[in-house]
């Protein structure tokens, strides 16, 4: 029963961070359920099985909360879905860790674009309501995606919403929300293949159940924060998360001693406090401003 409980409030917190950022719950939900102990192979199917009804929960709260490009979602939908069935039964004994570390660069780079990007924002007209991704690019950006999510335990959120965000005037909320509602066909696509390839034996539904029901708890609060929460706010919350989700990935790949480890976190954790506090006051300043001269 323990247990249990413990995997609900991995779901919860794991579907909160994806739910407001865009990314992270492989990441997050991974990392907590390894250091209680479970085993790596019973924690990805669990998950993988899980985030089908959690995506789903998550994709009709931003709907509701009008966070969603419906447009955008159709068009990453079919690409994401498929790079994620092919990744996850035929191709998942690939050496993805080879490649890993040149995909967490790019995402480094992408990162401290967002970051600073967002900590210098200033709203000077009304942000794009659409995403602006033609059909090279969707199919491109939602099947190699899809793929990395499949193959290697998770991408379909670090991937696809910083290279979003990184087109000019998009609504951060939208890229959220229209991100983690595709992300239910890739979850889909992926379980599918992992159980034609791997079989059912892997699964102990009670743990994928209470990982669900913390899911499904924590996915319309997360909605209701990208509503309400500034989009500079956003903007440096996600810049920041990716640039650590992909650090610990190089530094995973790199065998980098722990204490080091710890001492880089820790540098980035303060610069990513500073950050935001900056962000904040900057805003509240230029805000303050433009009261005075209305």
């Amino acid at each position: 029963m323990q247990k249990i409980i413990i995997f609900a409030f991995i779901g919860l917190i794991a579907q909160l961070i994806d739910g407001s950022l865009g990314m992270a719950y492989g990441v997050s939900s991974t990392s907590l359920l390894l250091a209680f102990g479970i085993a790596p192979a019973v924690a990805s199917t669990s998950i993988h099985m899980a985030e089908v009804v959690t995506t789903a929960a998550s994709g009709i709260s931003h709907i509701r909360f009008g966070n969603v490009d419906r447009q955008t979602v159709l068009k990453l939908t079919i690409p994401g879905a498929i790079g994620a069935f092919i990744g996850a039964c035929f191709l998942s004994g690939l050496p993805g860790h080879m490649i890993k570390p040149y995909v967490s660069l790019f995402l480094i780079v992408l990162g401290l674009y967002v970051l600073f990007r967002f900590i210098f924002y200033q709203k000077k007209k009304q942000e794009k309501e659409s995403i602006n991704l033609n059909k090279k690019q969707s199919i491109s950006i939602g099947f190699i995606a899809g793929f990395a999510d499949a193959t290697g335990g998770g991408g379909w959120g670090p991937l696809t919403t910083p290279i979003l965000l990184s087109k000019k005037g998009t609504s951060v909320r939208k890229v959220v929300g229209t991100v983690d509602t595709s992300e239910f066909a890739v979850s889909v696509a992926a379980t599918v293949g992992f159980l034609i390839s791997l079989g059912w034996k892997e699964v102990d539904w009670k743990w994928v159940l209470a990982l669900m029901l913390g899911g499904l708890i924590a996915a319309p609060i997360a909605a209701w924060l990208v509503r309400k929460l500034p989009s500079y706010l956003l903007g440096v919350l996600v810049g920041g998360l990716i640039i650590l989700t992909n650090v610990w990935t190089l530094l995973g790949t790199w065998k980098v001693d722990e204490m080091l480890i710890l001492g880089v976190y820790i540098v980035l954790l303060v610069g990513w406090g500073f950050a935001i506090v900056y962000a904040y006051r900057r805003h509240k300043r230029h805000r303050d401003d433009e009261h005075l001269n209305s």
